[in-house]
């Protein structure tokens, strides 16, 4: 098992391991795209909290909840923001839930 960092997947650690030189040039735009965000971390880390429930992709949620936490969001934000989705994109969005709450209360 490659998990070393409970809040990282293992599908995001096969990635870095085996393909490192995609994992390089990914962290490379990631950065490239913050540094062009004029949203503030907080918000950032919010929207970006709505989006992997919109598309289900809980596996991100634990890592991106902390991060959101680390940026002073409450719980109830955290909440807020993955349940923003709800009208567009329906009852997906609450799959992730769970996850993130458990991420948050850590």
């Amino acid at each position: 098992m490659l998990k070393a960092n409970p809040q990282i997947s293992n599908a995001f650690l096969t990635f870095k391991n085996e393909a490192p030189q995609h994992a390089q040039a990914w962290g490379i735009m990631v950065q490239s795209l913050s540094t062009a965000n004029a949203l503030d971390a907080k918000t950032s880390a919010l929207a970006y909290l709505a989006v992997l429930a919109a598309l289900n992709m809980e596996s991100g949620v634990p890592f991106h909840t902390k991060t959101a936490k680390n940026t002073g969001a409450t719980r109830e934000e955290i909440i807020s923001a993955i349940l923003l989705g709800l009208p567009a994109a329906g009852h997906v969005v609450t799959q992730v839930l769970p996850a993130a709450l458990v991420a948050y209360d850590e």
